[in-house]
């Protein structure tokens, strides 16, 4: 054990030297059985990032190899004393060949000398498409081998994708007036990636697009809300290899199978790549694949698209990869046919007589200080900046951690820095410039629970309903002194004579930055781009959080919290606001009659799709609930009659509300139980 930064101490002023010492001496003492170190994990080096000359000398020095070692070092440091990283870096990569140099910009996602090592390659090159075979992608594989090996990350891969695109689109017009073919006919595959239909979020699909460009493949994204007659045309009239499907909400997860299920009709055999937030390895193997012949392969995040295309693609892994797939599909299908089918569920009944009880009499009765809708048209971003919780916006990019440990973290520690502070720019340049616009509305109505549903009045007197929210219930079977929860038990019943009421809000901080997303990829850079919309992301979660603290100061049980803003990020307060679509209210549904109520979208501006996700996708909604005993829980799988209940309460057909609950079913729907059985 020891502290890292005493070996270079006598260096203290010059970063560049003592990075370079501090990753060095930990490369090797680690390797020597070093337990534990004591180092500014953002402030180092990338062992094998650090330039050749410099690592020769730290070396000697820690090493012990040469009698004159500390001499050679003193005099190197005196020369870049005082210079920042990068120039100390610039001394060393910008006198090497042009092959060299465009490596190390594709590696550290420099575009500052693109264009005129592009043309010297160019120069020296018969034909412009060698720069890009040659020179071009043996970075870019560098890059790949990096990436794979867990030497860089995904904002760094991003970086990278946008020097070679700026790359080729310098040779672009070398290329056309040749007649030259362009790159991608040399690709190594044809992928089509699409967000499905009724889902607006693209993030991920933009990241795992970007990955596979780097790669040498051809992407041809359609972008959101593509149908599945328009996905299937696409493919093939472009006769792509693969096809890639992406969303986040879960009626997202019913439209792929849809989708699989056209494909099957048309009796193609493309793989299909499916991912998202909400999907995962069982449900593509349980309630995608056995729809389709094809292979039907769960890419958990970006850094595994690549492997699983490649394998997909190559002669000699596809047969056995697609084989060892379908027997891991068809084990987990086994194991949810055993552990989730059928569960030992408790009836309806005998789950409502299990709720929570709450001595209505002796609560506090809150009264809001306004019923009805209010209506914020342009709320200031700045105020927005300190709500914002970090850690999301890291996982976006793969980074885990939570912020700020995670600046601390040995393996992530410096590239989450360096995004934290690219981020913080971007973010600077936004609120400065106003490039989004955030809006929202919400308000308070007179309401009462009657059994598993939350009745809405019009005005205090709550004699002319106005709306109705239905609820679902847990129904596993718990220990004593556990209850079945639904968030209608949060409401006071009708029969308790208290007056209660219930809150909804819509937010969005998304207008502009489609806009914004789309002048960065006209300039080739899909890093900014993928964090503008990151970073609309951050600021709605920050304004659904504001609003929220506003709420309950206009609700009055929240005039007296003296809360700091990581204690408001934890939760730390009275209250919930659960939104449809999430674990204690699945049935995304219900949001048309958040929407209604709050005349969302001439409010707000914000419309739902088909599918009930939300546009702008940078968008957030749901309920405020005052009780104080309220929580968040899932209400986890749910039996047959409680979904006939349900379907009574919503008065929709069966067959609708089992393909909006399709996940939390513990039973086969009849219109699903004929399943293609996968060979």
């Amino acid at each position: 054990s020891g502290g890292i930064s005493n070996i270079s101490f006598s260096f203290r002023g010059n970063n560049a030297v003592r990075e370079a010492m501090h990753a060095a001496f930990l490369y090797h003492a680690i390797q020597a059985g070093l337990d534990m170190g004591i180092v500014n994990a953002g402030q180092l080096a990338v062992y094998e990032q650090i330039p050749p000359d410099l690592l020769a000398l730290v070396e000697d020095v820690l090493l012990n190899r040469r009698a004159d070692a500390t001499e050679r070092l003193v005099e190197f440091a005196e020369k870049v004393k005082g210079s920042t990283k990068a120039q100390t870096k610039d001394d060393v990569w910008r006198n090497g060949p042009v092959e060299e140099r465009l490596a190390h910009a594709l590696v550290k996602g420099i575009v500052d000398y693109i264009d005129q090592d592009t043309e010297e390659a160019r120069q020296k090159c018969e034909k412009p498409l060698e720069v890009i075979e040659g020179p071009l992608m043996a970075g870019m594989s560098i890059v790949g081998d990096l990436f794979g090996a867990g030497k860089m990350f995904l904002p760094q891969v991003v970086k990278s994708a946008r020097v070679m695109k700026k790359a080729v689109a310098y040779l672009t017009p070398f290329l056309e007036a040749e007649k030259a073919a362009a790159q991608d006919t040399r690709a190594q595959g044809k992928v089509l990636m699409a967000t499905v239909k009724g889902d607006v979020h693209d993030i991920g699909k933009n990241i795992v697009s970007v990955v596979l460009a780097c790669n040498n493949y051809e992407v041809i994204d359609l972008g959101v809300m593509v149908p599945a007659d328009k996905i299937l045309e696409a493919a093939a009239r472009l006769r792509v290899n693969v096809i890639g499907l992406s969303g986040l909400i879960t009626p997202s997860l019913d439209e792929m199978v849809h989708v699989a299920q056209e494909m099957e009709r048309l009796q193609l055999r493309l793989p299909l790549l499916i991912g998202g937030a909400t999907t995962s390895r069982a449900h593509t193997a349980v309630k995608i694949a056995p729809h389709y012949h094809g292979p039907t392969v769960h890419v958990v995040d970006a850094s595994r698209a690549v492997g699983v295309v490649g394998s997909l693609l190559s002669e000699e892994q596809s047969v056995e990869y697609v084989r060892q797939n379908a027997a891991a599909q068809q084990r987990l299908r086994e194991d949810f046919d055993s552990r989730n089918t059928n569960r030992d569920l408790l009836p309806l009944e005998q789950a409502r007589d299990h709720r929570p009880r709450f001595d209505w009499a002796n609560l506090p009765v809150d009264c809001p200080a306004f019923t009805g809708v209010r209506v914020i048209g342009n709320q200031s971003l700045e105020e927005l900046v300190p709500y914002i919780d970090w850690s999301p916006f890291f996982h976006t990019w793969e980074l885990r951690g939570r912020f700020p440990a995670i600046f601390d973290d040995l393996v992530v520690g410096e590239q989450a820095r360096l995004l934290y502070e690219d981020a913080q720019k971007l973010l600077q340049d936004i609120v400065n410039g106003k490039l989004f616009q955030a809006r929202a509305a919400y308000g308070f109505w007179p309401a009462n629970s009657r059994g598993d549903d939350v009745l809405l009045f019009t005005d205090e007197t709550r004699r002319q309903p106005l709306a109705t929210f239905h609820f679902l219930r847990q129904q596993m079977r718990k220990p004593n002194g556990q209850f079945n929860h639904c968030l209608a038990d949060y409401i006071a019943p009708v029969a308790s004579g208290r007056p209660d009421f219930l809150g909804a809000f819509v937010v969005t901080a998304g207008f502009g930055v489609d806009e914004l997303a789309r002048q960065f990829e006209a300039d080739h850079d899909d890093y900014n781009a993928i964090m503008a919309k990151a970073l609309a992301d951050r600021l709605a979660e920050a304004f659904a959080e504001c609003l929220h603290e506003r709420a309950r100061r206009d609700w009055g049980y929240g005039l007296t919290e003296k809360l700091s803003k990581q204690d408001m990020i934890r939760e730390a307060y009275r209250g919930i606001r659960p939104a449809a679509g999430y674990p204690a209210c699945p049935d995304h549904t219900e949001k048309r009659t958040l929407f209604d109520l709050l005349d969302a979208e001439r409010n707000a501006g914000v419309r739902l799709t088909e599918n009930y996700a939300m546009w702008p996708g940078a968008a957030v909604s749901g309920l405020y609930f005052a009780h104080p005993e309220a929580k968040y829980f899932g209400v986890g799988k749910l039996g047959r009659d409680q979904v006939l209940d349900y379907q009574r309460r919503k008065q929709l057909s069966l067959a609708e509300v089992e393909r909006w609950l399709g996940p939390y079913l513990n039973y086969q729907p009849e219109a699903l139980a004929a399943v293609v059985t996968p060979s």
